[in-house]
């Protein structure tokens, strides 16, 4: 990427964006496009034409999309696949369409099959079914990987795609409809202001799951845009995964709650691990900064610094 690039963030408004746009801005990057859904609804493929026609965009970090937690996808399982779906086709064929010189796809580990060898190799993609509680997104996003590497391989488009591991942090959605980390930390923090005794769970506590903090994450798509040229997967992780009930602990002292948790078996917990395999990544330099403490007590003082 060159100062006098014009980089479309997709997504730009949403945790991970508005990291990867901080960055540039470091970078001094003159020229970042960050368009609010107001501004334009990626869903509507004449208005995402019309925006890459009036913008010459010469590189793209597709972040956009809608996503949430095992409560959310299941409880939303058409517009997990319409909006994803709608948004990775019309902004990647418009990107091609427009001579965008680099595109950046940003997938989910929800992508790889349920069950699977561990850690997650990019090759697992498509080698098993993937958990059903997010099949309708994981599609959408197995989609747009598939979509960039077939316009690599017709067009000779310089489409990279990444796969991170669940991400956390500033900027996250705290309410029901977030990932679990926010989720549990809404949570437990109304438990605490509340005095409520306990919280629940769900699933057994047994589930692993590795993260990756907001700003970590941004340092690695912007490295891969920098030095990535490819058709494979890079997955993007933290090295080490944690159950769920390691995880509802750290949380719990992050918030300073001293009730209890009671994990909730009859609720459902997702695939039962998943640790992403990460050498491409750390074979380019990157290293993530944040131990998961630290991220959990940083994202918890920002979420104590927002309006309630």
């Amino acid at each position: 990427m060159r100062a006098d690039q014009t980089i479309l963030v997709a997504g730009g408004h949403g945790m991970i964006g508005r990291q990867v746009r901080r960055l540039l801005g470091e970078a001094r990057m003159q020229r970042v496009l960050s368009p609010a859904r107001e501004e334009l609804d990626m869903r509507d493929q004449q208005a995402v034409k019309r925006y890459f026609e009036a913008n010459s965009i010469d590189v793209v970090f597709l972040l956009a999309g809608v996503s949430g937690g095992i409560g959310r996808n299941s409880s939303n399982p058409a517009r997990m696949i319409y909006d994803n779906l709608a948004i990775a086709t019309n902004v990647i064929h418009a990107a091609y369409k427009h001579g965008v010189g680099r595109l950046l796809f940003v997938g989910s580990a929800c992508a790889y099959p349920r069950i699977c060898d561990q850690p997650i190799r990019p090759s697992a993609l498509l080698e098993g079914r993937p958990e059903p509680t997010s099949e309708p997104f994981a599609v959408a996003k197995i989609a747009g990987i598939r979509m960039c590497q077939a316009y690599r391989r017709q067009y000779g488009c310089d489409f990279i795609c990444a796969i991170p591991a669940t991400c956390y942090g500033p900027g996250d959605r705290f309410n029901g409809d977030g990932h679990v980390v926010s989720a549990l930390m809404e949570r437990m923090h109304r438990a605490k202001i509340d005095r409520l005794p306990q919280v629940d769970v769900w699933g057994s506590g047994e589930a692993r799951r590795e993260f990756i903090y907001c700003s970590d994450l941004a340092e690695a798509l912007i490295l891969l845009m920098q030095k990535h040229h490819g058709e494979e997967i890079i997955n993007i992780g933290s090295g080490a995964d944690v159950s769920i009930a390691q995880l509802a602990q750290s949380i719990k002292a992050a918030v300073g709650y001293e009730g209890t948790i009671r994990f909730d078996r009859a609720k459902p917990e997702g695939m039962p691990r998943r640790q992403l395999e990460c050498s491409a990544i750390g074979a380019l330099g990157f290293h993530p900064r944040t131990d998961l403490a630290v991220g959990l007590a940083q994202t918890y003082q920002w979420y104590l610094s927002q309006p309630h």
